[in-house]
């Protein structure tokens, strides 16, 4: 009896990378991208799905199987409409986005290892494309809106979530203003992800594409400070919120004063924002860490001692009191790390940092620690293993433990509400705040998660505004 063969499905492309000796010192993109012939073998790979899950995953909801088809076909133009119509920074999200856990999650040839790649592909759609309107930039067609006489929109911070909260508004012919801190555009986007991950043309060519289709950018402009909530209200008839959650969270262990321990934020603001990277170009002092020990094992974590490593640092080690099992940074970061040299110090936990008399810091100790029962999370606790303490010599400790809600703007505007963990509280459907027409969404509204989670609630917060602003005639 003839027995019917199995359908192989074709291994995924994989996407040409420096070589690891070569890109641990210096800030070039990691990742070189799909040719079109590679973009085309792996597009022709989609099932095409009748019902497709990976667009589930997606929390901006890009109609995937659509554009994916478009890739397959070589319409690269009609792929970055299709993919521009729900996001509004695809250069962003396909490199930085954790893929694995949402689109290609859900893909369903997940289950045979070889999810299609997504956001490869997202990426080399909107890195192809070239716009030649500012419409077309923002939008992906030429059929932008009419201005709405009158009508206007401030969005203080200009990180993921605002920057797609104004590009919804500006794209339905709404006035826009956004007020940013810093003296650049683009947030975390500018000031957290290093060049290596994400290049700071991808960012500003994004930010442009909205300056040309009428947001004018205030830099320097701190809510809560120079900018408050209640007097955007009286200007504007609707203010979004979108300034991140930018307060570091800290070890509380003895020595953390030392000259020498710093903050991922604060390491990170200064080699990016300040491009400190880019020297003798740009020459902004950085911390010159010979002996780097980096605390935490989420992104942030990967970045920070990545970004060491290419400052010039002769060793880097990653602390975690888990196992690298249980470390929550995207696989394809941690596989990078460990390409370019990082060193991973599993099941340990700083007990003190340790100086010289003029309080600089020379060393961390370290608890070894293993793990026991689980934890309210799932996870097996991490506990001190009795008597067993090393030392590790560092002159440059970063702290990546996460984030808290920066109280600056919050504190500064009454009628506010927050939630118990001191986050704005809204309505998660439109993202409303308890005060009317203001909106949020982000970091300050969730706690630190990923840019394209930021992104769905300016987009749903954006068509909120929409619909109340715009009269019909106009959409």
């Amino acid at each position: 009896m003839e027995t019917k063969a199995k359908k192989t499905v074709a291994p995924r492309v994989e996407m040409p990378c420096q070589p690891a000796d070569v890109r641990a010192r210096n800030f070039e993109e990691v990742a070189l991208g799909y040719t079109r012939e590679m973009a085309q073998q792996e597009a022709s790979r989609c099932l095409q799905c009748k019902k497709p899950l990976c667009m589930k995953g997606c929390p901006v909801e890009v109609p995937i199987r659509d554009f994916i088809g478009e890739v397959a076909r070589g319409n690269f133009d009609a792929a970055y409409r299709i993919i521009k119509s729900t996001n509004s920074l695809p250069a962003v999200c396909g490199r930085v986005c954790p893929q694995e856990n949402q689109c290609e999650g859900n893909c369903i040839l997940k289950a045979k290892g070889q999810p299609i790649a997504i956001g490869r592909l997202e990426r080399f759609v909107a890195d192809t494309y070239i716009a030649t309107t500012a419409c077309e930039q923002v939008t992906g067609t030429n059929a932008c809106a009419m201005p709405v006489a009158g009508k206007k929109v401030a969005c203080i911070g200009s990180g993921p979530s605002s920057l797609t909260c104004a590009g919804v508004c500006a794209a339905a012919g709404l006035k826009v203003d956004v007020f940013e801190a810093l003296h650049e555009p683009g947030g975390v986007l500018i000031y957290g992800i290093p060049a290596f991950r994400l290049p700071k043309n991808v960012v500003a060519t994004e930010v442009n594409g909205l300056r040309l289709a009428g947001v004018d950018f205030h830099l320097n402009s701190v809510g809560g400070r120079t900018v408050m909530v209640e007097e955007l209200c009286k200007d504007y008839d609707a203010v979004f919120i979108g300034v991140g959650a930018g307060l570091p969270i800290f070890l509380g262990v003895p020595g953390e004063n030392l000259v020498g321990v710093f903050s991922a934020n604060e390491y990170l603001t200064r080699v990016n924002l300040g491009r400190a990277y880019d020297f003798p170009n740009h020459d902004t002092p950085a911390f010159p860490g010979k002996h780097v020990t980096v605390f935490g094992a989420g992104n942030v974590a990967m970045d920070a001692a990545r970004t060491a490593l290419r400052m010039g640092a002769e060793s880097v080690h990653i602390v975690y009191r888990r196992t690298k099992a249980e470390m929550p940074a995207r696989r394809e970061e941690i596989e990078h790390a460990e390409e370019e040299g990082v060193k991973f110090e599993m099941l340990a936990a700083p007990l003190h940092f340790n100086g010289d008399a003029e309080m600089r810091l020379q060393s961390v100790t370290l608890q070894k620690m293993e793990l026991g029962e689980p934890d309210a999370s799932g996870r097996r606790r991490p506990v001190p293993v009795e008597g067993q303490t090393y030392e590790l010599t560092t002159d440059l400790a970063i702290v990546a433990l996460g984030t808290r809600s920066n109280p600056i703007l919050l504190e500064a505007t009454r009628g506010l509400e927050l939630t118990e963990r001191g986050y704005i509280k809204v309505n998660e459907e439109t993202g409303e705040t308890s005060m009317p027409n203001v909106f949020a969404g982000g970091d300050i509204v969730t706690g630190a998660a990923t840019v394209i989670l930021a992104m769905g609630a300016g987009r749903r917060a954006g068509q909120e505004i929409v619909r109340r602003l715009v009269p019909d005639g106009h959409k």
